[in-house]
């Protein structure tokens, strides 16, 4: 692998460049911002590798699958996306969120953690491998989506219609994260989610709010409902949520223990005093990973303005998101939240579903579970951290559970890059070191026993 670490040192000033030029094409796939011109790059780069590439069309914008194969055993199966998150709240953005800016190291821009940066570190660790050796060790396949962003509401299409393009030996996802400063984070699943917005009606205008007196406001009826979802320990109160809920088991919790969370650099970087409930060691591990949530995400209601304006709302709404733990799902979860409105009261307000993954976990022993684990020290110069699932949610549910395909999530990001927030960024030498080390586990998936 030397030879392969030096190319890549001495070519990262192009692989640099690529990545700017990624991250300053727009690619909202929310707002269909710049969505076929970043499909069109995402194409050109893949038939750079002398990949296969086809546009795979969709109801909702297209997925590029590339595949390279070298008639080898086993084949690995790259999912990534080239779809951004807005940029919104553009006031408070240091850089313009498209046009790649590098200082202190750093490359600030929309997509430059999530997920281009991780996309590019394993397109380039081919096109590195390739150079060097003339082929590869194994058999690649490239899967990347347009709407990652907005839950993948059509990626079981290509699933169902293009079971092939799935059937590998291993998936390395998307992205993932390291710890600023510290080791990177292996990840062996993910949480689920129920997506929902809540919505309260009142008079059919907004009026004068005089009348607040005598007319129902619909954000206090929200305010109200919102009220008996959650107490102040943050237990969830709706009837029947944890029931299927399966304890952490020994090896679940050894997971834990032997992970690394800094606390103190996680609560300064934050801006916070405190976790909830003032947890600290393998409680709060426990209860980041293993619990699931209830979490309002944005409330919309009346005049929020500059200055005053003295009004009574007409509507209400808020958005909330449920993140699920192993054994749940959101079709569950979505009944219980009817029937818990219904019970106190609130018949009136509407659920709205918007989205739905369900939580995935791999087997730890699978062979690219160990080749992961087993070569970051040689890249990263420390062992890895291991996550059994983290705290976030993909579509890795829908892809594997069908194929049995282990998955292994890690990324170039760290826990500072802001992903989803003003500022994203990446650390230049975390997206180069992403780069060696998908090189490496290309290298060594070919030779595990």
């Amino acid at each position: 692998m030397e030879k392969v670490y030096q190319y890549i040192d001495e070519h990262q000033e192009e692989y640099i460049e690529l990545l700017k030029s990624f991250c300053n094409q727009p690619s909202i796939s929310s707002q269909n911002v710049g969505m076929r011109e970043m499909a069109d790059l995402v194409k050109e780069t893949l038939e750079s590798l002398d990949a296969d590439v086809e546009e795979i069309k969709t109801s909702g914008y297209p997925i590029i699958y590339g595949e390279i194969n070298q008639n080898k055993n086993r084949t690995i199966l790259f999912y990534n996306h080239y779809d951004v998150q807005p940029v919104e709240p553009l006031e408070e953005w240091n850089t313009e969120p498209f046009k790649a800016t590098i200082k202190d190291g750093k490359l600030y821009a929309r997509g430059s953690a999530d997920n281009k940066g991780s996309m590019l570190s394993r397109i380039c660790a081919v096109d590195a491998y390739k150079k060097v050796y003339g082929e590869l060790p194994i058999n690649i396949k490239f899967l990347i989506e347009g709407e990652e962003e907005v839950g993948s509401p059509h990626l079981k299409e290509l699933i169902e219609k293009h079971p092939d393009k799935i059937q590998a030996d291993g998936l390395v996802w998307e992205g993932g994260s390291k710890n600023v400063g510290g080791p990177l984070q292996v990840a062996l699943g993910v949480k689920g989610m129920c997506y929902v917005e809540l919505h309260a009606k009142g008079a059919n205008n907004d009026l004068h709010s005089q009348y607040a007196a005598i007319v129902p406001n619909p954000a206090w009826r929200l305010v109200w409902a919102l009220n008996t979802l959650k107490n102040e320990k943050d237990e969830i109160l709706i009837e029947g949520f944890y029931d299927s809920v399966k304890p952490p088991t020994s090896e679940d919790m050894k997971f834990l223990e032997n992970m690394e969370y800094d606390e103190e650099k996680m609560l300064e970087s934050r801006g916070i005093n405190s976790f909830i409930n003032n947890l600290t060691g393998t409680k709060l591990k426990e209860k980041f990973l293993y619990e699931p949530t209830c979490n309002i995400c944005g409330i919309e209601s009346g005049y929020t303005g500059e200055g005053g304006k003295t009004v009574l709302p007409s509507s209400a709404k808020v958005k909330i998101d449920f993140r699920l733990v192993y054994n749940q799902t959101p079709e569950e979860v979505l009944k219980l939240l009817r029937n818990h409105l219904d019970k106190h009261g609130f018949s009136d307000i509407e659920v709205v579903y918007l989205s739905g993954k369900h939580p995935y976990r791999t087997d730890p022993d699978s062979l690219l579970a160990k080749t992961v684990i087993q070569n970051v020290e040689r890249v990263y110069n420390m062992p890895p951290v291991i996550y059994r699932n983290l705290g976030g949610t993909t579509s890795m549910y829908d892809i594997c559970q069908t194929t049995n395909i282990p998955a292994v999530m890690f990324g170039v990001g760290d826990d500072n890059s802001q992903i989803h927030a003003p500022n994203e960024n990446v650390n230049i030498k975390d997206y180069i070191d992403g780069i060696k080390f998908t090189a490496t586990v290309i290298h060594e998936y070919a030779n595990i026993k």
